[in-house]
C-alpha cells in the first residue's frame, strides 16, 4: 500500500471516530473508543484535533426538596420552574453553554413575567434526593435572581414531554416557538359562596341550588370556611353600623356588634372574628371569639385604614397609607412597606384588597389601581416577586382566593360599567365569567 493510501485510510478512521462521538453525545452517552488505525508502514501526518461536542441533555426534569421544586428542560432549554405553593413560572430559554471539557452545562433563561435572570447548571454526576435510595444521573442547581438558589437532581424523562415530536428538531418549526403549559385540572369549584347582586342585595348560594336573598342591603361579606355562617356589614342611621351574623342553614340573622364598626373577617379555623372599631377618630383592629362575642378585645392600638383578613390563625393583616401590618395574637407585630409590594406600576388606595393565599401565607393577592385601570397582581413576600394577573380592560377589583388557593374570583366591569363575577387561575389562565354581581366571597 502506498503512503498516499495510508494517509487516506487514517483520515477515514478519524472521521468515523468523530461521527461516533457526536451521535453518542446527542443521546447523553459516553462515546466508545475509536478503533485502532490499521498498521502503517510509514508514519502519516497527525490528524487535526477533534472539536468539542456542543450537544447537551434535553427532555430532563430537575427537582429538589428544600423547598420542593421542579424544572423542565425541553428542546430549547429551561422552560418552566414550579414550586409547591406558588404558581408555575414560565421561562424564556436563552443560551446554553458547556463548561470547558467537563460534562457540565449552563442553561440560561428569563422569568417570562418579571424578566429576572435564571440560570440552571447541570452536571453529569451521581445525585441523591435524600428521600430515597434512587440515584439520579445529573446534579442540578437553579439560580433565580429574585427567588435565589435551588439545589437538586435531574433525570432524563421524555415521557413527561408529551408535546415532543420528531418534527420539533427542526428549528424552523413554528410549533416549537412557544411552550404551552399544561391546563390546570386539579381544582375544586366552590361549594358555598356569597355575593352582592346588581341591586346590592346580599345573596348566598350552595352548590347548584339557586341563590337566595340574605338581606336587602349589605357589604363587606365574609363567609365561614364551612359555608354555614356569613358575616356582613349593614349601615344603620347616622354613622352607626351593625355587623350581622347570618346562619345559612337556618336562614336566621342576628346582630353581632353595633356601633362604629365594620369589616369583619373569619379566622382560618372559624374560631375568631377580626373587625374594625372606631376609637378617637381612628380605626383600630379588634378580635372576638365566635363563641363569646361579648368579650371582644383590642388587638392593636394603632390606627389603620383597612382590615385585610387573616394571614394565618395567629396573624391579622391591616394597612394604613404606607405600611402593611402583620398583627399577631401571640407575639409582637411586624410590618412591611406598601410601596415595596406595589412597585411603580400600582397605586395605594383605601379600597384596595390584600388577601393571603390560604395554603401559602407568603403569597399575596392584591387588588389595586394601575395606570391602565384597576387590576390584580400577585406578590411574594420573601422574594419580592410581583406578577400582574388580570387584563386591564376588565377593571378587576375585590379579588378573593378559593379555599384550594388555585382559583381567584374577582369583580370585573365592562365598558358600560356593568359588574360581573369572574374567575381566573393563579397562573393567569382559565379566565371565565361566572355570574352577574360583585364582591363574591368563598366558603367551602
Amino acid at each position: 500500500m502506498s503512503p498516499q493510501h495510508h494517509r487516506t485510510a487514517g483520515k477515514w478512521w478519524a472521521l468515523l471516530a468523530l461521527s461516533m462521538f457526536s451521535v453518542a453525545s446527542l443521546f447523553g452517552q459516553t462515546p466508545s473508543k475509536a478503533p485502532p488505525s490499521p498498521p502503517q508502514q510509514k508514519k502519516s501526518a497527525p490528524a487535526p484535533p477533534a472539536p468539542q461536542s456542543k450537544h447537551y441533555p434535553i427532555l430532563l426534569i430537575a427537582s429538589g426538596t428544600e423547598p420542593f421544586w421542579s424544572l423542565r428542560i425541553g428542546m430549547k432549554g429551561a422552560e418552566r420552574l414550579e414550586r409547591v405553593g406558588y404558581p408555575p413560572i414560565p421561562l424564556d430559554p436563552g443560551e446554553i453553554e458547556q463548561e470547558g471539557t467537563a460534562e457540565a452545562w449552563v442553561y440560561r433563561a428569563k422569568d417570562s413575567a418579571t424578566g429576572a435572570d435564571v440560570s440552571v447548571r447541570l452536571s453529569r454526576e451521581s445525585c441523591s434526593d435524600n428521600m430515597s435510595d434512587t440515584k439520579y444521573p445529573f446534579r442540578a442547581a437553579v439560580n433565580h435572581a429574585q427567588i435565589g438558589e435551588l439545589k437538586g437532581c435531574a433525570k432524563i424523562a421524555p415521557d413527561q414531554f408529551p408535546e415532543f415530536k420528531q418534527k420539533n428538531l427542526d428549528d424552523d418549526d413554528p410549533d416549537k416557538k412557544k411552550v404551552v403549559p399544561p391546563a390546570i385540572t386539579n381544582f375544586k369549584p366552590p361549594v358555598a359562596v356569597a355575593y352582592l347582586d346588581a341591586t346590592g342585595k346580599v345573596m348566598f348560594a350552595r352548590g347548584q341550588a339557586p341563590a337566595k336573598i340574605v338581606a336587602p342591603r349589605g357589604f363587606q361579606l365574609s363567609l365561614s370556611h364551612d359555608g354555614k355562617r356569613l358575616l356582613f356589614t349593614r349601615e344603620d342611621q347616622g354613622s352607626d353600623r351593625t355587623i350581622v351574623l347570618y346562619d345559612t342553614v337556618t336562614a336566621k340573622a342576628n346582630d353581632l356588634i353595633r356601633g362604629a364598626v365594620q369589616s369583619a373577617f373569619w379566622s382560618p379555623d372559624d374560631s375568631q372574628i377580626a373587625f374594625l372599631k372606631l376609637i378617637d377618630q381612628a380605626w383600630h383592629v379588634w378580635t372576638l371569639s365566635a363563641n363569646a362575642p361579648d368579650k371582644a378585645a383590642e388587638l392593636s392600638n394603632g390606627g389603620v385604614l383597612a382590615l385585610q383578613g387573616w394571614q394565618d390563625v395567629h396573624t391579622v393583616l391591616a394597612n394604613d397609607a404606607s405600611r402593611l401590618y402583620f398583627l399577631k395574637t401571640e407575639s409582637p407585630p411586624s410590618s412591611t412597606d406598601l410601596h415595596e409590594i406595589y412597585g411603580s406600576g400600582f397605586q395605594v388606595a383605601p379600597s384596595d384588597a390584600i388577601r393571603a393565599n390560604p395554603v401559602n401565607p407568603d403569597l399575596l393577592l392584591v387588588s389595586a389601581p394601575a395606570a391602565t385601570g384597576d387590576s390584580l397582581f400577585l406578590f411574594e413576600l420573601k422574594s419580592k416577586r410581583r406578577v400582574p394577573l388580570t387584563p386591564p380592560n376588565l377593571y378587576a377589583t375585590a379579588g378573593e382566593w378559593s379555599r384550594d388557593g388555585i382559583q381567584i374570583f374577582f369583580t370585573g366591569r365592562d365598558a358600560a360599567k356593568n359588574s360581573s363575577i369572574w374567575r381566573i387561575f393563579w397562573d393567569g389562565s382559565g379566565l371565565k365569567r361566572q355570574r352577574p354581581g360583585s364582591a363574591m366571597v368563598i366558603g367551602q
